[in-house]
């Protein structure tokens, strides 16, 4: 008996190649669908030969989604949108439309266990349209696939993340950082790694069924305290600025004009609204705890790879007591 096939949707991205690696190395075989399968050759070496298959797949076409689960015993949904861009790529039509097509579709192909991945926040009746459109996606999940296992994660970190590189590039160029709102934002960050590990028990396991697990790191911070955490590993000394709500939005208004030229915004007026509520996990929410899974503390990953952006990188010199003063 062959091993157990599972679609992976937007397997090529951040969380996507270590979700990958973690079923490969599980014994799974790993079908991996995006919208261009070059763009996920990377991680065919992650699994034995023609264990990991990648297959052309784009998520609102819901004869292509059918193909990508023929045969599949199981599916995970990772696609997600951090900014709205041109294309169709819009949160309405991958966090809403997308998510609803690949639940319909493995309801109807009779797949086993469906996980799908949405965030701390998600809430159909929020300000913020990222947070209101995973809430609908979320429904639209549970509408079709009641049986869905929905996790949740806070801000993630790993070696590809999208924050402290973002943040560690910004401040190898300018002389300060902004902290929107002040600074005082919470949020949980947690392992992609730990995540991924969070996929592969979801599938395994069969009381994970029907149930939504909000998924963050053993520590709390504020904004401000990720900042300097990222400052203290890159061994470099930048103002921290407050930055209002009202003058942040009117700037992300601004800055997100880089998107019409395919370059990630730093900062969008929708990203703005989402950092007026806390990113942190809900106590009465079930997390990596009641999955088995002891979380890895953000000061044990960001020093293998946050090393790139000192002044002179793997040669600079560390010594205990030189953490730059925050101001």
């Amino acid at each position: 008996m062959s091993n157990p096939l599972v679609t992976v949707f937007g397997g090529s991205g951040f969380l996507g190649r270590h979700a990958v690696r973690a079923l490969a190395k599980a014994g799974w075989r790993v079908r991996v669908a995006v919208r261009h399968p070059n763009s996920a050759y990377f991680l065919t070496p992650m699994g034995h030969v023609g264990q990991i298959q990648p297959v052309r797949c784009n998520v609102r076409d819901a004869e292509q989604v059918e193909a990508a689960l023929a045969g599949a015993d199981a599916a995970v949904n990772l696609t997600g949108l951090l900014y709205q861009a041109g294309g169709g790529q819009s949160f309405t039509g991958i966090h809403v439309e997308a998510a609803g097509t690949i639940a319909r579709a493995a309801a109807a192909a009779r797949i086993r266990t469906l996980v799908h991945v949405s965030a701390i926040g998600a809430d159909a009746d929020s300000k913020c349209r990222y947070n209101e459109t995973k809430g609908e996606g979320e429904a639209a999940v549970r509408n079709a696939f009641p049986d869905a296992a929905i996790l949740r994660p806070s801000l993630m970190f790993g070696p590809e993340d999208a924050f402290f590189n973002k943040f560690a590039t910004l401040a190898r160029l300018v002389p300060a950082l902004p902290l929107v709102g002040g600074g005082k934002t919470r949020f949980q960050p947690v392992f992609v790694g730990d995540v991924a590990a969070a996929v592969l028990r979801a599938l395994q396991d069969t009381a994970t069924r029907g149930k939504t697990y909000e998924l963050g790191g053993p520590t709390i911070y504020t904004f401000k305290e990720l900042m300097q955490a990222m400052l203290r590993e890159i061994r470099r000394r930048r103002l921290l600025v407050p930055l209002p709500f009202m003058l942040a939005s009117v700037k992300a208004f601004f800055l997100q004009m880089t998107k019409f030229v395919g370059v990630a915004p730093l900062l969008t007026p929708d990203q703005v609204e989402m950092l007026k509520t806390d990113n942190v996990a809900s106590p009465q929410a079930p997390g990596l705890d009641a999955l088995g899974i002891a979380p890895i503390a953000l000061e044990a990953v960001i020093p293998s790879y946050l090393w790139r952006f000192r002044a002179k990188g793997q040669f600079e010199e560390v010594t205990p007591n030189r953490a730059p003063a925050q101001r």
